[in-house]
Order: structure tokens, then sequence, then C-alpha cells
């Protein structure tokens, strides 16, 4: 029963898209198990980009069943706009699986999370505005909307109306804003409903047979390991668990069942949004690292913050994760640097610290301990073995997989489907 967990292993955007669909043609099932429309995946396909922000990377493998765990909150219209697109470009996506007990953006939450932002102004946590943190926390607070619901009106109109009685409260009286009607809003879900219908399932019974059966089974996080609601840089993470416990959860699959945890790197480091950043860049580099590597986020539409790699972060990533095996993308994108510094610890009040500090304020105060390693200027994106690599670039390779504590099995050398090192097997 090979089940892996795939996952990002500094603050999102490392290429999971791309990792994910380079192993779905090995896999059964792709799926999502935390997250929701504030992530975002794209994947080259030939000459053809495709940005994912909900659906499982897999969609895009007719052999692959992608499924929306339990974990997953979803915004039914986005679902519905983003298959519609798919299946425009002639992508078939009658295979989605969609959990019943997975939880529903609606409209409510949204508006909560935007007033929210701005209320907050520069202690503003730089959220996506698409209703995630509210949703989750409805989930918490037990008056959230399960796809289930949508089922059974009576209960659909109950459940809504507990949930906005508080909120419309905060609405009116807090934020100056006209209170909503619960009865359009269980009209607008209801009309979801119907044409989400075919896609509803028991996800969680049918993963676990697809296991017992024997069929390869890949969960795929929505975010990275520093925005873990528990163990990223907190407050400035986001409001599910996207690291490897998250996968148990968020599908209903045991711990037992999961053989390997693949953790996506990036050569470099970015994150979007507020929150530390030890080794994050102002200068030249910053934006030459944000301009060949194209960083600028999929779902957010907002530049990303570059920086140097990391390793503390990646070795706090093989502990919290026990990651089996690296990732390593856009190794391409340090092509040209003389020198490429790592961060290989950092200074806190004079101190030298090798592992990622618990402590928030120690790591806003984290300054980077840098060790450069030389660069090379060869063209590496044709690259097909680990030794078609410059030596330099190998050597790159293997100080970060010292560094990090897990093998690095594949690299990515180029933006397309076929430029990727496959060095050790993942199944």
């Amino acid at each position: 029963m090979p089940a892996l967990v795939l996952l990002g292993a500094q603050w999102g955007d490392e290429g999971k898209g791309k990792a994910t669909d380079l192993l779905g043609g090995s896999v059964d099932y792709v799926v999502r198990y935390q997250g929701g429309n504030n992530a975002g995946h794209t994947v080259v396909v030939g000459d053809q980009k495709y940005a994912l922000h909900l659906l499982p990377s897999g969609i895009l493998t007719p052999e692959c069943t992608p499924v929306i765990g339990n974990g997953v909150v979803i915004d039914p219209a986005v679902l519905l706009s983003e298959l519609s697109g798919l299946n425009a470009r002639g992508v078939d996506t009658s295979k989605l699986l969609i959990s019943g007990n997975a939880h529903l953006i609606t409209s409510y939450h949204t508006t909560v999370d935007k007033v929210t932002e701005r209320f907050l102004g520069k202690r503003k946590i730089g959220t996506t505005g698409r209703g995630i943190g509210p949703a989750y926390a409805d989930k918490i607070n037990r008056v959230g909307i399960r796809v289930q619901d949508l089922y059974d009106e009576s209960i659909l109109q109950q459940k809504v109306e507990a949930a906005l009685d508080g909120k419309n409260q905060i609405l009116a009286k807090l934020y100056n804003r006209r209170a909503i009607d619960a009865a359009q809003i269980v009209e607008e879900l209801l009309g979801y409903g119907e044409q989400i219908k075919g896609y509803v399932a028991d996800t969680t019974l049918i993963l676990n047979n697809a296991l017992d059966d024997d069929k390869v089974v890949l969960f795929e996080g929505g975010q990275g390991t520093l925005l873990d609601v528990d163990h990223g840089t907190y407050p400035f993470v986001t409001s599910s668990n996207p690291t490897a416990g998250g996968a148990c959860t968020g599908t209903g699959v045991g711990p037992t069942k999961i053989s390997r945890v693949i953790g996506i790197l990036k050569a470099y480091t970015t994150r979007v949004g507020a929150g530390p950043f030890p080794t994050e860049l102002f200068d030249a580099d910053g934006e030459s690292l944000r301009r060949i590597g194209a960083e600028r986020g999929v779902t957010t539409g907002r530049d990303r913050r570059c920086g140097w790699f990391d390793a503390p972060i990646a070795r706090y990533a093989t502990r919290v994760n026990g990651l089996t095996d690296f990732f390593l993308t856009k190794l391409d994108v340090l092509t040209g640097w003389d020198e490429i510094p790592v961060c290989v610890a950092y200074e806190i009040d004079g101190k030298r610290v090798e592992e990622l500090p618990y402590n928030q304020t120690d790591f806003h105060h984290a300054k980077p301990i840098y060790e450069n390693l030389p660069g090379w200027s060869e063209d590496i994106t044709k690259a097909k073995t680990f030794d078609d690599l410059p030596k330099n670039a190998q050597d790159y390779v293997k100080a970060l997989e010292e560094m990090s504590g897990a093998p690095i099995s594949a690299i990515g050398v180029g933006p397309g489907r076929t430029e990727t090192i496959q060095i050790n097997s993942f199944i």
C-alpha cells in the first residue's frame, strides 16, 4: 500500500505542482488534504501552462483520480470556475472526487476575511482575502457548512442562520457593514450543491480501499511547512496543517499507511505575505532571483519575497515532517552567479544558532550566517542525469543535501514537464 505525501519544505511556492504532475503517471490517486484556493500550482505540459488553485495537480493526468479531501475548505464558485476552465481546454475532469465532509467557503467568509484584514492595518497578516481563515474558524467553532449539508435544505438553513448570528452583529456594529441575508446564502449554496453533486463521495472509504488494493496514493499539500498553523511562523501562517500529519487528518488515512514523505525544496528561498524571513534580499540579487525565477504568486498575483537558501529551515522541515526525500526545484535559476551564498546558521543576540528557533522573537531577530559556494555559468536546462550537471552545480546540490538531512532524489532544471533529473525513484 504505497502512500506518499508531497509537501512544501519552505513557505510554499516551491514547485509542488510540477513534482505532483511528474509522479502523476505512476500513481492512481492524487489527493489535496488541506488549504483552499489560497494555494497555487503552475504546471507546464508541452507548450501549455496551467494554473491550479483548488484542484489537485493530478487532474491533468488522465490515468489519475483526483480527490479533494475532508481537510480542504472549498469555495464552490471557484471550484466550478476552475473545472469549467479546464473543460474548455479539453481536460477531462469527470473523475474528480470531493469529500462530503469537506467544509465550504461561503461569500460571508470572504467578506469577513477582507474587512478584518483592512481593520488590522499595519498589523495585518497578509491573507489572500479568500475566506480561508474564517472558514476554518467556523469549522473549529462548529458552525461550519460541509459539502454534505448542501443536500439537506433544513439542516443547511439552520447552520447558515447559526453561523450568521454572530457575524452579522460584528459586521454591523464593528465594521459598519450591512447584515448578510441567510436565505440568500442558502439559495446560493443549494444551487452550487446541484452542480457538484456528481463529484461528492465517501473519499475516506475509497482511499483506504484503494491502499488495501495496492493502489498508489499521493497526498498533496497546498502550502509549505512554515505556513503550518502549528509548526509555521505563527501568526504569519495559513489556517490548516500542510505538514505531513495533516495528510492523515485531512483524508482519514492512518499514519501507518504512509510510506514516503517528500519535501519540495526550492534551490533558494521565497515567501509571500508578511512575517520573518532571515535571508530576504533587498538588492540586485533579490531582484534577479525574482525576475529569472518568475517569482509571482499564482493565486495572489503578488511578487514573492526572495532570498538565499536557508539550511536551518530545510533541517526543520525534515524534522517536523519526517521527510524521506527532497525534490529540489529551480536549480536553473541560480545559473550565472560566480558565488552563491547559503545560510548555514543564524546569529541571535551574538550567539550562533544552528537550528530554527522555536521562539518567534528570536526568529524575527535572526541574522543569517552565510557560506559562499562556487557558482556556474553553463546552461543546465538540458541535463538529463546528475552527471550532466556542471561540477559546481553538482557540489551545490550535494552541499544542500548534507545540510538538509534527507536525500535529494529529484532536481528541477527548468520549468518544463521533462526538465527534471530523477536520481532515486519515489515509488
